[in-house]
This record gives structure tokens, C-alpha cells and sequence, in this order.
């Protein structure tokens, strides 16, 4: 999964990139409200920490503009605006949830969670598919009841899968959850992550739908 994160308070941006890529997501930065808007209407993320006190442009108006166009994306205000009114503000302009500084990191992550769970659909925390299952609350994965090993790719791609297991995610739209803006992806790469992840999660299975993407499924084809 791939999150924005708009702070120009540069230690505390670097203490939540830190806190996050730690626990697998995909993270790109903005440093002002300029340039992150434009990410969030051109790029692809499952969630935006979205600082209020921003240069150049304000938290509030980048999230009127992002709900004006039309964008959906979960959005999370994190400030130091603790008075009543800013919150008002925060969630007229189309906040899903509110986080006053100062914080603990394990609760942005918690909440994060629960945002891209709810904005996929899924009112449970936790979420099977055959002899899978993903906690979204803790962000763990289970097969057949025991923890399943992964790496910080296997698991972005994976729990981008299990949370639309319904439909199928497009290539691309995967490829956009997976790496940071400034990776370099060879073409060949996801395929390779598919590859790993189709042994690791048997019964469950992964299905390549051609010229589309991929599809997370229960059990074997019959």
C-alpha cells in the first residue's frame, strides 16, 4: 500500500516516513501544499497524512481543491491545531479523520489502517480468502492459521490484493502501490513478487487476468 505524506516540519516527516516504511507501506513526501496537492491528483495512494500549517498552501484548501476534482482518497489531518473550530474546518473540507500533535506514531499507523480498510470496503478488521487471512489492524498476514513470512514488497502487493479480493486490481494501479515515486521499476518485477507469493499462499492463488492484472483467489482452479 502507498501513502502521501504532506509536513514541511522535516524531523517529524523523517520520524513518520521512518515509523511507516517500517511497517511495509509505500510512502511518497511533500513539503509544502503546492507540490502535494498536485501528487494527490496525479499519483495513486491508498491514504494522505495531510499537515494543516503547510507553505505556500494550506492543508485545508489542498483538500477543498482534492474534494472539488472529485477525489476520494482517505485523507488523515495531522496538526497542532487542537481548538474545536480548526477540527470543524478539517472535516467540512472532506477530512476522514483528525490526529493532533503532538502523537504516537503507533497510533497513525492504527488509524492509516483503518482508513484503507474502510475505503476498500471491508468493515472488518480482518479479512480472509481461503486459507489467508490479513489483519487490518496490525497489518499481519496468516495462512492456514500460522504467520506467513513476507517481505516489505510481498506485502504491499499482497495486501493490496486481499483487499479488493472481489475484483482485480489493473497492472498499473498495482505497480502505483507498490513503489515510491522515485523507484525505478523494470517491467518484469511485479511479476517476479507474483511468482514468490503464488508458493507462499497455496491453496490460495494469484491469477494473471491478461491485459488487465491480477486477481486474488481462495482456493486452486478447478
Amino acid at each position: 500500500m502507498k501513502l502521501l505524506l504532506i509536513e514541511d516540519d522535516a524531523a517529524l516527516a523523517a520520524e513518520i516516513a521512518k515509523a511507516l516504511r517500517a511497517e511495509n507501506f509505500a510512502l511518497d513526501h511533500a513539503i509544502n501544499g503546492e507540490d502535494g496537492q498536485h501528487l494527490g491528483e496525479t499519483e495513486t495512494y491508498d491514504a494522505v497524512v495531510l499537515d494543516l500549517g503547510l507553505p505556500e498552501r494550506d492543508g485545508v484548501s489542498v483538500l477543498q481543491a482534492w474534494r472539488a476534482a472529485g477525489r476520494t482518497l482517505p485523507v488523515l489531518i495531522l496538526t497542532a491545531r487542537d481548538g474545536w473550530s480548526d477540527k470543524v474546518a478539517g472535516f467540512k473540507a472532506g477530512a476522514d479523520d483528525y490526529l493532533v500533535k503532538p502523537f504516537r506514531v503507533e497510533e497513525l499507523v492504527i488509524r492509516l489502517r483503518a482508513l484503507v480498510r474502510r475505503a476498500s470496503a471491508h468493515g472488518a478488521n480482518r479479512i480472509a480468502c481461503g486459507p489467508l487471512a490479513y489483519d487490518a489492524g496490525l497489518g499481519t498476514f496468516e495462512r492456514d492459521g500460522l504467520p506467513l513470512k513476507l517481505t516489505g514488497l510481498e506485502w504491499r502487493v499482497l495486501s493490496c490484493l486481499i483487499l479488493r479480493k472481489d475484483g482485480i486490481v489493473p497492472r498499473g494501479q498495482l505497480i502505483e502501490r507498490v513503489y515510491e515515486g522515485d523507484a525505478e521499476v523494470d517491467s518484469n518485477s511485479v511479476e517476479v513478487i507474483i511468482t514468490r507469493l503464488r508458493r507462499k499462499i497455496v491453496p490460495a492463488r494469484i491469477e494473471s487476468v491478461r491485459g488487465i492484472g491480477y486477481q486474488l483467489l481462495p482456493g486452486e482452479a478447478s
